[in-house]
């Protein structure tokens, strides 16, 4: 598939699926996130109902020639209360997806994870970046580099438990789980190689299931066939890694940015582990990434809709 058609692809499954889902978009109070929330309305990838400060969402609105004619509005005053209203629509059963509009993250993830008991799980919470990159023949996917800053052993395990989630839940087959660190070895002074080792062993012994991880890697020997090749690295998943789980988030963020600046990579992305998918959009993203990311997590949510329907 070529690289245009693989998010094309992704939205073409939202929109096709049987239920709609209603998106709580918080605080939409400038033209990026507003307009993302009207377009995937009328693309039908979910019914969005905007939160925020009514008379300013009417004003952005008007500004940039945006028909909310039909769209449900609550009305808060001010960010905060936004974050905090749009979390009570999706604890009241009346949400199953949530979108970051004009406000910082770290505030809309205080309420998420705090007010009135928020929507945590028993998962860690983590961030996605699914990239379509020139010249690699599959879907990216790359973790954490947007949310946890120094994850601990056991949250680079929820890290990777919903990054594992997430790709079977588009669809996909199987995933091969690269580790990375700088090296392909275990070295005592690089606590990166020692927790790859850790989860390779977690995931031999069942305690994370779904996907083939192996690990340390260093980038070279997770993405080219020609590099594990030359350091005799065999492995199902060297050269042929379909999610990458970075070190920190230092190192997540500088390699999305690499792969999206110097290498023409689109990156749409969504947060996982709470009781809804959260989308995340950038003023710097594209329409094109922006629809992407809201049909991973329209996507993702039916997922977890029938996955809690059969008690998974």
């Amino acid at each position: 598939m070529s690289q245009n058609d693989r998010f094309q692809a992704l939205v073409n499954t939202a929109i096709g699926l049987e239920e709609k889902h209603v998106c709580v978009v918080v605080h939409p109070c400038d033209e990026v996130s507003l307009s993302s929330a009207v377009q995937a309305g009328k693309l039908n990838l979910f019914t969005p109902v905007l939160v925020g400060p009514e008379e300013r969402i009417r004003q952005v609105a008007r500004e940039h020639d945006l028909d909310i004619g039909g769209l449900q509005i609550i009305n808060t005053e001010h960010s905060h209360a936004s974050a905090d209203a749009a979390v009570a629509e999706v604890q009241a059963g009346r949400a199953t997806l949530m979108m970051k509009g004009s406000l910082h993250s770290d505030e809309l993830l205080h309420s998420v994870l705090c007010y009135n008991g928020g929507l945590r799980t028993e998962r860690r919470i983590s961030h996605v970046f699914v990239m379509d990159v020139p010249r690699y023949d599959k879907l990216l996917f790359i973790t954490d580099g947007a949310i946890n800053i120094f994850p601990t052993l056991c949250e680079k395990a929820d890290i990777i438990r919903n990054a594992i989630d997430l790709h079977l839940a588009l669809g996909l087959d199987t995933p091969r789980v690269a580790i990375l660190s700088a090296v392909e070895q275990i070295n005592e002074k690089m606590q990166s190689t020692i927790d790859a080792a850790a989860l390779c062993k977690m995931a031999d012994r069942g305690q994370i299931k779904g996907g083939i991880l192996d690990g340390p890697l260093a980038m070279d020997n997770a993405i080219s066939p020609e590099a594990a090749a030359i350091k005799g690295i065999r492995s199902e998943v060297a050269g042929h890694a379909q999610i990458l789980v970075v070190p920190d988030l230092e190192a997540g963020n500088m390699l999305v940015k690499n792969l999206t600046f110097l290498s023409g990579a689109d990156a749409a992305g969504i947060v996982l582990g709470a009781r809804v998918p959260i989308i995340l959009t950038s003023r710097a993203d594209s329409e094109r990434t922006r629809l992407a990311s809201c049909a991973v997590a329209t996507v993702y949510a039916e997922s977890l809709i029938k996955n809690r329907a059969i008690g998974k």
